[in-house]
């Protein structure tokens, strides 16, 4: 009789699977239930941590600005420039983000971690794009294009009755032929709701800082968050 000495092989021919569901009929539920616990009490216990206080309600209703966005602009522009600086020694000029992505108000009221979940609960960080006259240019023509209320700091301008802007300042000076430094979101920067200037910018600086975690910080240095309703869009009459 003959016996092969040759390397045997093996092949998966067939794979089957089989759902196992948890009911109360197997007793695990219970024991899932009570490992997670812990946990979830813990996470509700940080997301209910009371950082700040609004005495008047922040809400996203405006023709050209809104005081939530007002709000948000200014942080990230004030905690963007933290980082910014700190690493490029540079400062951002303008920040611009997108209507759409704040996703609620605040209350009047307490002011938790959940607030911040709520407003931003997109993973979304900060960036900045180093761009020239022409693209800001181009920014504005595009916010007076969308008529909403885009999050908007360190830039302001009127709206002529020709509907071409007038009047652009950035950081309270006539807009210049220079590099601005625009602090935006990456999913903006990546061509988001349109918004396809950004990635026109000389050069690109990711700050590894979430948005999220930007009004986190914002509302633990504040006690109080202020009501700000200055205007940054104006038409002209």
């Amino acid at each position: 009789m003959a016996v092969s000495c040759g390397e045997q092989k093996w092949a998966v021919n067939r794979i089957e699977g089989k759902e196992i569901g948890i009911s109360e009929k197997n007793g695990t539920d219970a024991n899932i239930e009570n490992f997670i616990k812990p946990y979830r009490e813990k996470v509700e216990k940080d997301m209910g941590t009371v950082l700040a206080y609004a005495p008047e309600t922040l809400d996203k209703n405006g023709q050209w600005q809104t005081t939530m966005g007002n709000m948000f602009a200014d942080v990230a522009l004030q905690y963007g420039n933290k980082v910014f600086e700190k690493r490029e020694g540079k400062k951002i000029d303008i920040v611009m983000l997108n209507h759409g992505g704040i996703r609620t108000i605040i209350p009047k009221g307490d002011v938790t971690t959940r607030t911040a979940f709520e407003i931003m609960p997109f993973e979304n960080s900060m960036v900045v794009s180093a761009m020239k006259k022409e693209q800001i240019l181009e920014m504005i023509t595009y916010i007076i294009a969308e008529k909403k209320p885009h999050p908007l700091a360190g830039l302001t301008f009127m709206i002529g009755k020709d509907n071409l802007p007038k009047n652009i300042m950035v950081q309270g000076k006539p807009l210049e032929d220079k590099i601005y430094y625009v602090g935006t979101n990456d999913y903006l920067y990546n061509g988001g709701d349109s918004m396809l200037f950004f990635k026109k910018g000389i050069e690109l600086y990711r700050l590894d800082y979430k948005l999220r975690d930007i009004l986190i910080d914002y509302f633990k240095d504040v006690d109080t968050i202020p009501l700000t309703t200055d205007v940054r869009i104006s038409v002209e009459k």
